[in-house]
């Protein structure tokens, strides 16, 4: 049976017991981690704990919907034991009926009938690092390859970082400033996210420091459940024209290779960044966001016209 549970009935315990324990667990599901990005998110949970599903919702001019935190790619359901697309369905069919508008993403291993409920796909890019470094580097696109020598003759070094404020403000400095999907109040949540995640051991935070000893951009890591996920990076102009990314995840992929780890770069439907992640030998694999709006029409309308005008400005 499924059971929807506001957030302070939720069993923490029992609730992280089940994504540690589940087949196709992931950092983001994790409790803490939901009440960094989504504080009060409640639950779809069934019998005790065996498959879980979190809520993750706002209230706006009276309406109630279900919307993607940032920094968290992929929800869902998360089952200890087999899923299929029955048990999905049964799981977006519970969710209460007073949601009335939903865009939430599933994760890889959600699959449900496209016919039956609004689907669209998105890629992310994985790659496995269970093999030597050298058998990983031979799948390395030309151009990265290119990338990392450029970085390595220009005397870059990757350094560890202990908090991410300095590559949260290159960020913002540089590709930041042209983006409006990214507030004030989401780079604080990112931070408070990297310092929890920190005191759980679960974040890797690196920095690429130029030859005079300057930061010039980096990259943070979270891990959990034999998975590494890409969860934030920051260049400025001079990283760019070095190579110091290719640098940076060509290092972090060294460190770890032969590892029982699967890095997810955490996307991308952008072609362009498509093309750089599978440029280390990375595949692409898809999710779904599951939309739903039954709004009264003039509302309706009205939120289809905001995002075609956010698409404009973007």
């Amino acid at each position: 049976m499924i059971q929807y549970l506001t957030y302070e009935k939720i069993d923490k315990h029992r609730w992280d017991e089940c994504i540690t324990r589940s087949f196709n667990g992931i950092i983001y599901a994790y409790s803490w981690y939901l009440d960094t990005v989504c504080p009060g998110w409640s639950a779809l949970v069934e019998n005790d704990y065996e498959r879980v599903f979190p809520i993750t919702s706002r209230k706006k001019f009276g309406i109630n919907y279900l919307y993607q935190p940032c920094f968290s790619q992929q929800l869902g359901v998360f089952s200890k034991k087999v899923l299929n697309e029955i048990t999905v369905a049964s799981f977006l069919k519970a969710i209460p009926k007073k949601y009335k508008l939903i865009e939430i993403n599933l994760n890889t291993y959600n699959k449900a009938d496209s016919n039956k409920f609004k689907l669209y796909s998105n890629k992310t890019h994985e790659l496995d690092l269970i093999q030597s470094y050298e058998n990983l580097y031979s799948n390395y696109a030309e151009n990265n390859k290119r990338n990392i020598k450029l970085a390595l003759r220009s005397h870059l070094q990757i350094i560890s970082l202990d908090n991410a404020d300095a590559l949260i403000q290159i960020f913002r400095t540089h590709k930041g400033k042209n983006l409006t999907t990214l507030k004030d109040a989401d780079y604080e949540i990112l931070k408070r996210l990297v310092q929890i995640s920190i005191f759980k051991n679960k974040a890797h935070i690196l920095g690429i420091q130029t030859e005079n000893g300057n930061l010039c951009g980096g990259a943070i890591f979270v891990e959990s459940n034999n998975k590494i996920i890409f969860l934030f990076s920051a260049v400025d102009k001079e990283a760019k024209t070095k190579g110091a990314m290719s640098f940076l995840i060509d290092s972090f992929i060294k460190q770890n290779a032969q590892r029982n780890l699967t890095l997810d770069f955490e996307g991308s439907n952008n072609r362009e960044l498509a093309r750089f992640y599978r440029g280390f030998g990375s595949k692409e694999c898809i999710y779904y966001q599951y939309r739903k709006n039954e709004l009264p029409f003039i509302l309706k309308k009205s939120i289809t016209f905001i995002k075609w005008i956010r698409q404009k400005k973007n």
